[in-house]
């Protein structure tokens, strides 16, 4: 008897429809898998024969021949237990083969015969929806997840036995159900806020416009100056998430294995802090298996690396691609494949090895030549590719002994969710959401500037030299500060703020 199984898999973010077709006949029992499995889906007959006997069904004494279709598309993982298992029991005539056709099943089996959690159930779901796929019957930890799906009835199992009476209709399990709405109308807590950070205002203002702008930020300053503190705080003044947005980050971490047990939509900007250490496939992504890298979870989000020079060069030198394009590619021998990384970079480091360079009240111990080679593990090019470089003081006497004076993150959010919706509006017809993202066609459109104004970029420009991307980019960032206050045309102030954020340069410290 012959029986087939919906499934699918997924290959970095894209999801394959797969069907698995059991043939049971005469000969030696034994059962043989086909179709490109890995190890890890050989093994699964051992899983699977252990799960029937222990759940109280019979092992079929039959030859099996099992095929995962299409053939040409690599299969890992054990998410292909369960519908194997379910695929022997319809062979073998111990399942109703009805309705099976508009069914797909997934999960991993012990050998006791419960169900284990699988990871990208939610890519999986959607292309199963594309495929006309009406229901899918999966892990109950992974039914949250799945139910973010519209209009695709999830059922929950938590063993095998569960599945057969479901499909047996000897037991009725409803679909389970989300509510998208509760899920983002839950009140979203933040550790750190902005009314806790003492003095830093010109800080304060530069995390502001790169929030409202999504442009990067290196902030350099004397250790306990405050940096690692204002990057934490950042996501606290980020806009929420729309949906298309929270379903593209969970997306990814279903993939990566990294949603919470109790987690089923990531619903606040994603804020990632990686140690130095990190290896380049670490943070741009890959592995023998790809798999997103911090840029990639960091998408739409915040990255921040802390102690900048300190990461490996290497690893800098792959940030650059990723920061310029918003997504990165990952080449290997079967395939290539992309994974989002549009994100926001918030580096911060100190002036010299031993962080006192800036410092009015503490004497530097370093050489010229330590800073010049401390500052030189940092390129130029990714220098280039930050849009705002700030110093950040050390706090005085007066603002360190006084308590914390300054607005909420829920004014200045208020400020960056306007200019956002600026943006939204303005490149409504583009593939442009923020004005960090501007070509050099949509600059010339959106950053026309006065005699003035213009007089001024040409006086800098003649000053401190700036290649082509930084002018570019002092022009994106004098757009957002005039969308913070709501202004269509850069006048001149705009542009001098933006200046200031770009004249901090490395050869200061030589």
């Amino acid at each position: 008897m012959l029986a087939k199984i919906n499934s699918s898999t997924v290959f970095g973010l894209q999801s394959f429809l797969i069907e698995i077709e059991i043939d049971s006949s005469g000969g030696l029992p034994g059962t043989t898998i086909v179709g490109l499995p890995d190890t890890a889906v050989k093994e699964s007959k051992e899983r699977i024969y252990s799960a029937i006997r222990n759940s109280g069904y019979q092992n079929p004494v039959r030859k099996f021949t099992i095929n995962l279709a299409p053939a040409n598309i690599s299969k890992k993982g054990a998410l292909f237990d369960l519908p194997i298992a379910i695929g022997i029991l319809v062979a073998s005539s111990q399942v109703k083969n009805d309705h099976l056709n508009e069914i797909a099943i997934l999960g991993e089996l012990a050998l006791d015969g419960s169900v284990r959690k699988v990871n990208g159930v939610l890519p999986m779901c959607l292309k199963l929806k594309k495929e006309k796929i009406n229901t899918v019957i999966l892990p109950a930890d992974n039914a949250p997840e799945g139910a973010l799906v519209k209009d695709l009835d999830i059922i929950p199992i938590i063993n095998i036995k569960e599945a057969i009476d479901y499909l047996n209709h000897d037991k009725k399990i409803s679909p389970f159900k989300v509510d998208l709405d509760k899920l983002f109308s839950e009140k979203t807590d933040y550790e750190h806020d902005f009314s806790d950070i003492k003095g830093q205002t010109q800080a304060k203002r530069a995390l502001e416009i790169s929030a409202a702008g999504g442009h990067n930020l290196l902030m350099i300053g004397s250790p306990g100056a405050g940096k690692t503190m204002l990057a934490r705080t950042i996501p606290s003044i980020l806009p929420g998430l729309q949906i298309d947005e929270a379903l593209e980050i969970t997306k990814l971490y279903s993939v990566s294995g990294l949603l919470a047990d109790s987690q089923s939509l990531i619903t606040k900007r994603i804020f990632r802090a990686p140690h130095h250490t990190i290896s380049h496939v670490g943070l741009i992504g890959g592995g023998s298996i790809p798999k997103p890298g911090e840029v990639s979870l960091s998408h739409l989000g915040i990255l921040f690396l802390d102690e900048f020079p300190e990461f490996n060069r290497t690893s800098l030198e792959v940030l650059r691609q990723p920061m310029e394009d918003g997504y990165v590619t990952i080449s290997r021998a079967l395939a290539s494949i992309t994974y989002p990384a549009r994100f926001t970079l918030i580096a911060a480091m100190n002036p010299c090895p031993c962080g006192n360079y800036l410092d009015p009240t503490r004497e530097c111990t370093c050489t010229p030549y330590q800073v010049q080679h401390y500052w030189s593990k940092l390129s130029g090019p990714l220098l280039d590719r930050i849009d705002l470089h700030l110093e950040i003081p050390r706090l005085n006497d007066e603002d360190l002994t006084k308590y914390p004076q300054g607005e909420s993150s829920y004014k200045i959010r208020k400020r960056v969710i306007i200019a956002r919706e600026i943006q939204t509006k303005r490149f409504a017809d583009s593939s442009t959401f923020t004005n960090s993202q501007m070509s050099p066609s949509t600059i010339r459109k959106y950053c026309q500037l006065g005699e003035a104004t213009s007089d001024l970029l040409y006086q800098a420009n003649k000053k401190y030299c700036f290649s082509g991307r930084s002018y570019d980019r002092i022009l994106k960032v004098a757009r957002t500060i005039a969308d913070l206050e709501n202004t269509t045309d850069i006048q001149k102030h705009h542009l001098a703020e933006a200046l200031q954020y770009k004249a901090f340069k490395s050869h200061q410290l030589k």
